[in-house]
Protein backbone atom coordinates (compact mmCIF):
# COMPACT_ATOMS: atom_id res chain seq x y z
CA UNK A 1 0.00 0.00 0.00
CA UNK A 2 2.83 2.40 0.83
CA UNK A 3 4.29 2.10 -2.67
CA UNK A 4 0.98 2.60 -4.46
CA UNK A 5 0.19 5.56 -2.21
CA UNK A 6 3.65 7.00 -2.91
CA UNK A 7 3.12 6.78 -6.66
CA UNK A 8 -0.29 8.43 -6.31
CA UNK A 9 1.18 11.26 -4.22
CA UNK A 10 3.99 11.76 -6.75
CA UNK A 11 1.33 12.18 -9.44
CA UNK A 12 -0.60 14.57 -7.17
CA UNK A 13 2.56 16.66 -6.77
CA UNK A 14 3.06 16.69 -10.55
CA UNK A 15 -0.53 17.82 -11.10
CA UNK A 16 -0.31 20.49 -8.40
CA UNK A 17 2.85 21.79 -10.08
CA UNK A 18 0.73 22.72 -13.09
CA UNK A 19 -1.76 24.69 -10.98
CA UNK A 20 0.19 27.90 -11.23
CA UNK A 21 0.62 31.39 -12.42
CA UNK A 22 3.93 33.11 -13.08
CA UNK A 23 5.44 36.02 -11.23
CA UNK A 24 8.16 36.60 -13.76
CA UNK A 25 10.33 33.51 -14.34
CA UNK A 26 9.46 31.88 -11.01
CA UNK A 27 6.27 29.81 -11.10
CA UNK A 28 3.80 30.33 -8.26
CA UNK A 29 2.55 26.75 -7.92
CA UNK A 30 0.59 24.57 -5.51
CA UNK A 31 3.40 22.00 -5.22
CA UNK A 32 3.59 22.45 -1.47
CA UNK A 33 0.17 20.81 -1.32
CA UNK A 34 1.69 17.59 -2.65
CA UNK A 35 4.76 17.87 -0.43
CA UNK A 36 2.78 18.42 2.76
CA UNK A 37 0.21 15.76 1.93
CA UNK A 38 3.00 13.25 1.25
CA UNK A 39 4.40 13.73 4.74
CA UNK A 40 1.03 13.69 6.43
CA UNK A 41 -0.12 10.46 4.77
CA UNK A 42 3.16 8.53 4.85
CA UNK A 43 4.75 9.83 8.03
CA UNK A 44 8.50 9.37 8.16
CA UNK A 45 8.32 7.82 4.68
CA UNK A 46 7.00 11.03 3.18
CA UNK A 47 10.16 11.47 1.13
CA UNK A 48 9.32 8.48 -1.08
CA UNK A 49 6.66 10.22 -3.23
CA UNK A 50 8.91 13.25 -3.63
CA UNK A 51 11.86 11.11 -4.70
CA UNK A 52 9.59 9.43 -7.25
CA UNK A 53 8.50 12.89 -8.38
CA UNK A 54 12.11 13.99 -8.88
CA UNK A 55 12.76 10.74 -10.73
CA UNK A 56 9.84 11.49 -13.02
CA UNK A 57 11.34 14.87 -13.86
CA UNK A 58 14.81 13.39 -14.40
CA UNK A 59 13.33 10.78 -16.74
CA UNK A 60 11.95 13.54 -18.92
CA UNK A 61 8.33 13.22 -17.85
CA UNK A 62 6.80 16.74 -18.01
CA UNK A 63 6.01 16.75 -14.28
CA UNK A 64 7.69 20.01 -13.28
CA UNK A 65 5.90 23.34 -13.41
CA UNK A 66 5.00 24.37 -16.93
CA UNK A 67 4.98 20.71 -18.05
CA UNK A 68 8.78 20.67 -18.04
CA UNK A 69 10.95 17.63 -17.61
CA UNK A 70 14.54 16.51 -17.97
CA UNK A 71 17.69 16.61 -15.88
CA UNK A 72 18.20 20.27 -16.70
CA UNK A 73 15.17 21.20 -14.60
CA UNK A 74 16.85 19.66 -11.56
CA UNK A 75 19.88 21.88 -12.01
CA UNK A 76 18.17 25.14 -12.89
CA UNK A 77 17.44 28.21 -10.79
CA UNK A 78 14.45 26.54 -9.08
CA UNK A 79 16.37 23.33 -8.29
CA UNK A 80 16.87 24.26 -4.64
CA UNK A 81 13.15 24.12 -4.04
CA UNK A 82 12.75 20.78 -5.83
CA UNK A 83 15.63 18.99 -4.14
CA UNK A 84 14.31 20.06 -0.73
CA UNK A 85 10.89 18.46 -1.20
CA UNK A 86 11.92 15.00 0.13
CA UNK A 87 13.47 16.51 3.26
CA UNK A 88 10.46 18.71 3.96
CA UNK A 89 8.04 15.80 3.45
CA UNK A 90 10.07 13.69 5.87
CA UNK A 91 10.04 16.39 8.53
CA UNK A 92 6.32 16.92 8.13
CA UNK A 93 5.79 13.18 8.39
CA UNK A 94 7.76 12.91 11.62
CA UNK A 95 5.75 15.81 13.04
CA UNK A 96 2.51 14.09 12.09
CA UNK A 97 3.56 10.88 13.85
CA UNK A 98 4.22 12.81 17.04
CA UNK A 99 1.13 15.03 16.93
CA UNK A 100 -1.71 13.05 15.34
CA UNK A 101 -2.83 10.87 18.27
CA UNK A 102 -6.40 11.70 19.35
CA UNK A 103 -7.33 13.33 16.04
CA UNK A 104 -8.71 16.48 17.61
CA UNK A 105 -9.11 19.95 16.12
CA UNK A 106 -6.20 21.11 18.27
CA UNK A 107 -3.98 18.42 16.75
CA UNK A 108 -5.18 19.42 13.28
CA UNK A 109 -4.18 23.01 14.01
CA UNK A 110 -0.79 21.83 15.32
CA UNK A 111 -0.26 19.86 12.11
CA UNK A 112 -0.81 23.02 10.11
CA UNK A 113 1.58 25.00 12.34
CA UNK A 114 4.17 22.24 12.06
CA UNK A 115 3.88 22.22 8.29
CA UNK A 116 4.75 25.91 8.23
CA UNK A 117 8.04 25.22 10.01
CA UNK A 118 8.99 21.95 8.36
CA UNK A 119 9.01 23.47 4.85
CA UNK A 120 11.66 26.02 5.84
CA UNK A 121 14.37 23.92 4.10
CA UNK A 122 12.47 24.39 0.83
CA UNK A 123 12.62 28.16 1.21
CA UNK A 124 16.20 28.16 2.45
CA UNK A 125 17.76 25.98 -0.25
CA UNK A 126 15.43 27.38 -2.88
CA UNK A 127 16.68 30.86 -2.07
CA UNK A 128 20.36 29.86 -2.00
CA UNK A 129 20.21 28.31 -5.46
CA UNK A 130 18.09 31.13 -6.87
CA UNK A 131 20.49 33.70 -5.38
CA UNK A 132 23.47 31.97 -6.99
CA UNK A 133 21.78 32.07 -10.40
CA UNK A 134 20.59 35.65 -9.90
CA UNK A 135 24.07 36.93 -9.07
CA UNK A 136 26.38 34.82 -11.19
CA UNK A 137 24.92 33.12 -14.25
CA UNK A 138 23.95 33.80 -17.84
CA UNK A 139 20.33 34.31 -16.84
CA UNK A 140 21.15 36.76 -14.04
CA UNK A 141 19.73 39.77 -15.96
CA UNK A 142 16.39 37.97 -16.41
CA UNK A 143 16.16 37.01 -12.73
CA UNK A 144 17.24 40.43 -11.48
CA UNK A 145 14.70 42.08 -13.79
CA UNK A 146 12.03 39.88 -12.23
CA UNK A 147 13.18 40.73 -8.69
CA UNK A 148 13.14 44.44 -9.43
CA UNK A 149 9.64 44.14 -10.88
CA UNK A 150 8.44 42.48 -7.66
CA UNK A 151 10.16 45.14 -5.58
CA UNK A 152 8.57 47.90 -7.63
CA UNK A 153 5.11 46.35 -7.46
CA UNK A 154 5.38 46.17 -3.66
CA UNK A 155 6.68 49.76 -3.52
CA UNK A 156 9.83 48.73 -1.67
CA UNK A 157 13.41 49.87 -1.81
CA UNK A 158 15.59 46.96 -0.70
CA UNK A 159 19.23 46.00 -0.88
CA UNK A 160 20.02 43.45 -3.63
CA UNK A 161 20.16 40.58 -1.12
CA UNK A 162 16.78 41.33 0.43
CA UNK A 163 15.25 42.14 -2.93
CA UNK A 164 16.13 38.63 -4.14
CA UNK A 165 14.98 37.08 -0.86
CA UNK A 166 11.66 38.88 -1.06
CA UNK A 167 11.15 37.81 -4.66
CA UNK A 168 12.14 34.16 -4.24
CA UNK A 169 10.75 33.39 -0.78
CA UNK A 170 8.55 35.91 1.03
CA UNK A 171 6.00 36.52 -1.71
CA UNK A 172 5.20 32.79 -1.87
CA UNK A 173 4.66 32.25 1.86
CA UNK A 174 1.05 33.52 2.17
CA UNK A 175 -0.32 31.16 -0.49
CA UNK A 176 1.80 28.26 0.72
CA UNK A 177 0.71 28.57 4.33
CA UNK A 178 -2.91 29.64 3.96
CA UNK A 179 -3.86 27.69 0.85
CA UNK A 180 -1.52 24.78 0.03
CA UNK A 181 -0.76 23.72 3.61
CA UNK A 182 -4.24 24.32 4.96
CA UNK A 183 -5.80 22.37 2.10
CA UNK A 184 -3.30 19.51 2.56
CA UNK A 185 -4.07 19.25 6.29
CA UNK A 186 -7.83 19.19 5.67
CA UNK A 187 -7.53 16.63 2.87
CA UNK A 188 -5.30 14.48 5.08
CA UNK A 189 -7.84 14.55 7.93
CA UNK A 190 -10.60 13.49 5.52
CA UNK A 191 -8.53 10.66 3.99
CA UNK A 192 -7.35 9.50 7.42
CA UNK A 193 -10.95 9.29 8.65
CA UNK A 194 -12.06 7.47 5.52
CA UNK A 195 -9.24 4.92 5.78
CA UNK A 196 -9.79 4.32 9.49
CA UNK A 197 -13.45 3.57 8.83
CA UNK A 198 -12.18 0.81 6.57
CA UNK A 199 -9.73 -0.45 9.16
CA UNK A 200 -6.65 1.09 7.53
CA UNK A 201 -4.31 3.19 9.67
CA UNK A 202 -1.78 5.44 7.98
Amino acid sequence: MRLSLSVMLAVVTAISAQLKFNLGPVPYTMQNFGVVLSGLLLGRYGAIPQLIYLGMIAAGIPAASGFKGGVGVLFGFTAGYLWSFPLAATLIGIAREKIWKKRTRKELFLLWISSCFTVIPVYLFGFLVFYKFATGSKISPLLIKYCKAVESRLHLNLSPFWMIFMSSVIIFVPQDYFMDHLLAVLVFAYIDKMLRERGIVV
